[in-house]
């Protein structure tokens, strides 16, 4: 499973970075609570989770965080049927949002900021934990080792709340075979 990011609130700083809007801010730390409880295993969290995050896409497409969030959910609800072709249902649609989220980064992104993170930590960190937690035969565990291995060097987490780094530093990552 995927670990949620822990967030703090932080206003925008002029030259630094570009907070969301309040709305924005509240819808996210709404769903993302949603999403913990999820992760924490109630099942039941995994619909409004999706719900959430697919209403804040609807409102933001251009927002990779929100994706990656709704590929992540959407991937864990893969846990809730005992029909094969609806877990590999689930998990490939998941992993096609995560994926997409990935591709939509840019630069920017180091820059733009949920909850007091940046966007492409959220992003790097959800994807990462996402693929590790994914059985071998998605083949996406050296990826998301890769991606958080990354996000551990970067830049982009020693700026950010202390709670978001020990979070990433806390991530296991899977063993070499």
């Amino acid at each position: 499973r995927a670990a949620a990011p822990a967030t703090e609130a932080q206003p925008s700083q002029a030259a630094g970075p570009v907070a969301a809007t309040a709305a924005t801010e509240t819808a996210f730390a709404t769903a993302l609570a949603t999403f913990n409880r999820a992760l924490a295993g109630e099942d039941a969290a995994l619909d409004i989770a999706t719900t959430q995050f697919q209403a804040l896409l609807a409102a933001d497409p251009t927002q990779p965080a929100f994706r990656a969030f709704l590929g992540s959910a959407t991937a864990m609800k893969a846990r809730t049927t005992l029909l094969p072709w609806k877990k590999m249902g689930y998990a490939d649609d998941g992993l096609a949002q995560i994926d997409k989220a990935l591709a939509q980064l840019t630069p920017g992104h180091d820059r733009q900021t949920l909850g007091g993170v940046a966007t492409s930590a959220l992003v790097r960190f959800t994807a990462g934990s996402t693929f590790v937690a994914l059985p071998s035969m998605f083949n996406r565990s050296d990826r998301g080792a890769r991606l958080l291995d990354d996000l551990r060097k970067s830049a982009v987490l020693a700026a950010a709340p202390a709670a978001f780094q020990a979070q990433v530093l806390a991530q296991p990552l899977p063993k070499a075979p």
